[in-house]
């Protein structure tokens, strides 16, 4: 007889595996039941590598002994994927064998340092995929969504920001106010991508036959001098009532970040994002002394000595960490409770390359901080293809995001399904492939 089973028969209440103590005498009626039964341990970490809209997305389902009880974790680098696989096939696996999966704090401090060399993309998605997956599983036996788990709602829904863009002004209004008929009252907006408003006319370095075909142009002079008028153009346009916000994504000197940002004050910006690289994080200072624009910062991070400084010191308004590149909910609840004795509000990173089961993590923690800002919607969780192979993903409407309310993170996986939308072969994403005319790199 499994665990369950013996438990039912016992007469303890079973929600989602979970005992009901209020059901039962704390203690000895539960030492009793599970007498005799082998402890819960972990029998198999595996990674399970899909792509259903082309996009690679890594998922970790860690496995027990009490059959049907799994979790599911997000471990998405969607640039360097494979080597996430690795890491979690040919060594988590290893190192998680018969472990309690309750255990998730000393699960993850024991992990973060097992390769020695910590804070690494690779391995930091790899760990937060194990992470994520044991919440769910503490989430299924408690028989509560997480973040109950994390200390309840403190919203009823999360409030999201969606992305408007275009290839020149009229059509960023378009765009914008077709997200306002969806209910959205935040949204990013961006003129040509990421910084790319210089497209239109032929860079000296491709005529040159540097570097290669696919690789993107900037004009730094055309992102600088535009994005001021596109702000202007839709706010007119929107009304004030509507937050905008921008990515600059450290593709600019900070020089010319700061002007720009003191440009747009008039705009009221809800935040700008990414002004610096974090190898330029020393301008900080320069910048609070300029303007007192709400900025968002840390996408890039993967590393506490790359956040905590800077969030005591009050230099951004606005963390927005990749929940898996640093180690997944368990330090991402750190963050953000490190956050509200500053007065720093969350803004999550919620990009296509994150699974419905990241965006799922990112959502239980939305209802259980308070100083949660806002959060980045995806359009691949509208995806009737992502929904099939993901059940119980995110749901969004009129500009807020919901959870499945099932125990765990909510979210499945069919894994037969999957399995018919593997990974390239290849790395395919060029997006990060940016120069100037003459052909020098520009960092994202």
């Amino acid at each position: 007889m499994n665990r369950r089973n013996l438990l039912k028969g016992l007469g303890l209440g079973l929600a989602g595996g979970a005992i009901n103590l209020a059901q039962a005498a704390p203690n000895e009626k539960y030492r009793q039941a599970t007498n005799g039964l082998p402890p819960l341990k972990i029998t198999n970490v595996k990674a399970i590598a899909t792509a259903p809209l082309g996009t690679e997305l890594i998922v970790v389902k860690v496995e027990t002994n009490e059959p049907g009880l799994y979790g599911l974790g997000c471990a998405t680098f969607r640039q360097r994927a494979r080597p996430v696989v690795s890491a979690v096939d040919d060594y988590l696996n290893d190192f998680c064998q018969g472990k309690d999966p309750a255990n998730i704090e000393d699960i993850w401090q024991t992990a973060y340092v097992s390769s020695y060399w910590r804070n690494g993309p690779v391995l930091n998605n790899a760990l937060s995929g194990l992470d994520q997956a044991l919440w769910d599983i503490k989430g299924k036996r408690a028989g509560l969504p997480v973040y109950e788990l994390l200390g309840g709602k403190c919203r009823f829904a999360i409030p999201c920001y969606a992305h408007a863009s275009g290839r020149n002004n009229e059509e960023v209004i378009e765009s914008a106010q077709g997200l306002i008929n969806e209910g959205y009252r935040y949204m990013r907006i961006q003129l040509g991508g990421y910084g790319a408003a210089g497209v239109s006319d032929e860079p000296d370095f491709k005529a040159a036959g540097f570097g290669t075909d696919k690789d993107n142009y900037m004009n730094p002079y055309l992102y600088l001098s535009s994005i001021p008028k596109m702000f202007e153009a839709v706010r007119k346009a929107c009304g004030e009532e509507i937050e905008l916000l921008h990515d600059i994504h450290e593709r600019v000197q900070p020089n010319e970040a700061i002007n720009m940002i003191k440009a747009l004050e008039e705009y009221r910006p809800f935040f700008i994002e990414d002004p610096f690289s974090p190898e330029n994080m020393g301008y900080f200072p320069l910048l609070r002394q300029q303007t007192a624009v709400p900025i968002a910062m840390g996408e890039l991070f993967n590393s506490p000595h790359e956040w905590l400084e800077p969030m005591t010191e009050r230099l951004f308004e606005f963390i927005r960490i990749h929940i898996s590149q640093i180690g997944g909910i368990t330090p991402a609840m750190k963050v953000a409770r490190l956050g509200e004795w500053f007065n720093v509000r969350t803004a999550w990173h919620g990009p296509g390359d994150v699974s419905p089961v990241g965006h799922a993590a990112n959502a239980h923690i939305d209802y259980a901080i308070w100083n949660f800002g806002i959060q980045e919607r995806a359009r691949m969780l509208l995806s009737e293809v992502m929904q099939e192979v993901f059940p119980g993903t995110p749901t969004v409407k009129d500009g807020y995001m919901y959870v499945n309310e099932a125990p765990g993170l909510g979210v499945d996986i069919d894994e037969k399904l999957a399995a018919k939308y593997p990974i390239p072969d290849k790395q395919l994403n060029s997006w990060t492939q940016l120069r100037k005319r003459d052909g020098t790199a520009v960092r994202p």
